[in-house]
């Protein structure tokens, strides 16, 4: 059940996490070309999304209204499809994947914002992520999660002045506050996993940051 320690030139996984208004897509790119700069393949995916048919489900459970257990379980099937057809043959080719949000995402968004049971998010979470090849008991994380932590007030005065927003986005400051509070938890129990940013800071010292928390893995110069 714990992720599995990549070879120095083998696949690496590496998530990003953080309240809508975050900033953390802004330092996707920029990773994604430090990996290139030292020649690793690199490829870029999101959650939900990433495959045709979990860019379906994305837009389902953007827009549409439902009950938690359904986001629920549109989000892990679309993560089903996701590491089946994208993910895991891309670590076996041994590239870096970027993945903007991933399991975290779930635990944060359906569980602590819309208070759905964690324990069934649990059951999920090892159905979904199981990699056989790996070992029965293998469930697939990211050897590393960056966390971009920003206070629910400060995100939602950047998300006033965005595109229109999707449900998500719309939801009071209340509801991201939860959201944190489970980001907050999922780092408890597992961290060694993430490296939490100031996403509060200037946009040059979150990428210093950003780039630190992966140099300190040995995965840059």
């Amino acid at each position: 059940m714990t992720p599995g320690t990549p070879e120095p030139q083998g696949g690496l996984f590496i998530s990003f996490e953080g309240i809508d208004g975050a900033g953390k897509s802004t330092h996707i790119e920029g990773l994604a070309q430090a990996f290139r700069v030292q020649g690793r393949a690199v490829t870029l995916t999101r959650e939900p999304g990433g495959t045709p048919l979990a860019e379906k489900l994305r837009t389902l459970v953007l827009n549409d209204a439902m009950d938690a257990m359904t986001e629920a379980l549109l989000v892990f099937a679309a993560r089903r499809d996701h590491l089946q057809q994208l993910i895991e043959p891309a670590l076996a080719r041994g590239d870096v994947v970027l993945c903007d949000r991933f399991t975290d995402a779930t635990f944060a968004y359906q569980g602590g914002g819309r208070g759905f049971d964690l324990q069934l998010l649990s059951i999920l979470e090892q159905w979904v992520q199981v990699v056989p090849a790996q070992g029965a008991d293998f469930i697939r994380q990211p050897d590393l999660t960056v966390w971009f932590d920003l206070p629910a007030e400060t995100a939602a005065q950047r998300l006033a002045s965005a595109r229109a927003p999707d449900k998500f986005e719309a939801q009071p400051v209340e509801f991201f506050r939860r959201v944190s509070e489970g980001y907050l938890q999922r780092m408890i129990e597992s961290p060694a996993r993430f490296a939490r940013i100031n996403a509060d800071n200037s946009r040059e010292c979150v990428w210093q940051d950003v780039l630190k928390a992966v140099q300190i893995k040995g995965w840059l110069a």
